[in-house]
């Protein structure tokens, strides 16, 4: 099975290195980058391990043991990326990472709905049945399923779970901001 890879343009958490100046005291390297590679795709895309957490890194003009920099795109996803290279930072220092922000429990624990919700409305079942399931000790009688907040909410889950399949999955891939 061939590796898949994000690009940095894709996923923000994606951290591009070059080769930098010379720094004062010692340095990470290309060296140090292909000690802890554990999947590789070409010479430019490699998956890193440390303290148990993985990095996608993109490789570009290394040669030997050089410093290494990091390369920043200065778009939008700035300040996810910064934090994507604080945590790789700490794990060079082989400090404990923060958890990784973009994906929070609420987005796991929504995510996880929207896709029951579609598997349930692709099987047929409608949102009554579905609200039943998802929220069983909620009312979901006929008489007030119209005006029904969780109706509301079941057919929000199933609008946005099929933006989800439909590839907005990738926004996960990005720290949550009101603005969007």
């Amino acid at each position: 099975m061939q590796p898949i890879f994000w690009t940095p343009q894709v996923d923000p958490a994606a951290i591009i290195l070059t080769t930098g100046p010379e720094p004062e005291g010692p340095a990470f390297t290309a060296e140090d980058v292909h000690a802890r590679v554990i999947l590789q795709y070409d010479e430019a895309l490699v998956r890193l391990e440390m303290r148990r957490e993985s990095y996608d890194i993109a490789l570009t003009a290394l040669s030997g043991p050089q410093a290494l920099a990091a390369l920043l795109i200065l778009d939008d996803l700035l300040p996810d990326r910064l934090t994507a290279l604080a945590r790789f930072w700490a794990a060079i220092k082989n400090r404990r990472a923060p958890a990784d922000p973009r994906v929070t429990p609420q987005r796991q624990r929504r995510a996880r709905l929207m896709l029951r919700v579609v598997d349930a409305r692709v099987a047929g079942a409608t949102y009554r049945q579905i609200a039943a399931q998802l929220f069983p000790n909620l009312k979901h009688d006929s008489e007030t399923w119209v005006e029904n907040p969780v109706r509301e909410t079941t057919v929000r889950l199933a609008r946005d779970g099929l933006a989800f399949v439909r590839g907005g999955y990738r926004r996960i891939l990005r720290l949550p901001r009101r603005s969007r």
